[in-house]
């Protein structure tokens, strides 16, 4: 058995395998052409022809591809998730909320977030304000004026 047969069978493997632990369409072309220089390979094709296979191959899949792959990726820039679900809501300072010195948090739909106040000012514990927006794993608040409940 010729060794291109096993070097191209390691390309499928290897390609296969980086296509199957990422999140998105990566070497799946790779694989499709490594595939063709495989079938190449065992029917005896040159070297050259083999490598012309797996580069002409992996070209035409990728073109072949991309017009589904732009459809996928069509979702827009933000991705929203479940977090967003605590954007306007009402929430407690649990921390004082201090922008200069980091600190602070708040507490909202059942969990405890670091927070920061939209406008600088120190907001104390216990104070009531509303989520404004979401940078990364913080809160930007601002304080309200809480309604007596009768």
């Amino acid at each position: 058995m010729s060794i291109m047969i096993w070097i191209w069978l390691g390309a499928v493997i290897l390609f296969g395998a980086v296509e199957a632990v990422t999140v998105g369409l990566v070497s799946v072309w790779f694989v499709i052409g490594a595939a063709a220089a495989l079938l190449g390979a065992v029917l005896q094709a040159a070297i050259w022809l083999q490598i012309t296979l797996f580069i002409a191959v992996s070209a035409v899949a990728l073109a072949a591809t991309r017009p589904m792959v732009r459809k996928l990726n069509r979702g827009g820039a933000a991705q929203r998730t479940n977090a967003d679900r605590v954007l306007e809501q009402e929430a407690k300072v649990t921390e004082t909320v201090d922008n200069e010195n980091a600190s602070g948090a708040v507490y909202v739909d059942g969990k405890t977030w670091s927070a920061r106040s939209v406008s600088g000012a120190v907001l104390p514990k216990d104070t009531f304000v509303r989520v404004r927006r979401i940078e990364g794993v913080k809160l930007y608040v601002e304080p309200i004026e809480k309604k007596e409940e009768l």
